[in-house]
């Protein structure tokens, strides 16, 4: 049998970092399932699922304790079973615009009143070349449930953007098996 950990990483941006992750699930005959890590702002951030055996938990907890210092924040947390899948298809959401404070507040606030959940979530903010400001641009990719429209959800979005003054545009991605 295995255990599967969440690991959570922050810390000051160094070469490195990712292998001394990587080593320490090596090391416990584990295995690096998947992950998302980035550089914000000079800091190293990110997730990684991994998997070690069983017993081989106890020692990868106190290795990924050890390495916490303070340049260098871990999490740990035991990957729990996911409830069971509702009904739902998947779609993406992209929106660009001009930055203000609020946009991601705004958009995440409909769509938990639609009960839409988020899957990935991917923001940045750049130079506006032509308007001289910053734009924002996110990439969402959602969950929605078969029991909301999709014309009804983005009917709302599109209210919202325009109080934003933004431009979003919601398109559902097919079943890579149909």
């Amino acid at each position: 049998m295995s255990t599967k950990y969440v690991i959570a990483v922050v810390g000051n941006d160094r070469p490195g970092l990712v292998e001394l992750l990587a080593s320490a699930v090596a090391d416990h005959q584990g295995s690096w399932l998947e992950s998302r890590m980035s550089v914000l702002a000079g800091q190293f951030a990110g997730v990684a699922l991994v998997q070690v055996p069983d017993e081989q938990a106890a020692a990868l907890e106190k290795k990924l304790h050890d390495l916490s210092d303070e340049t260098l924040r871990l999490t740990l947390a035991k990957a729990g079973a996911r409830e069971p899948a509702r009904p739902h298809r998947t779609a993406c959401l992209e929106l660009v615009g001009h930055d203000r404070p609020g946009i991601v507040q705004e958009i995440t606030r409909v769509l938990r009143e639609k009960g839409v959940n988020i899957d990935d979530i991917v923001t940045e903010r750049m130079s506006g070349a032509m308007s001289g400001g910053h734009l924002f641009r996110a990439v969402v990719e959602l969950q929605i449930p078969d029991t909301i429209e999709l014309d009804r959800l983005r009917d709302d979005l599109e209210g919202l953007a325009n109080e934003l003054m933004v431009d979003i545009h919601v398109r559902e991605l097919l079943d890579e098996g149909a």
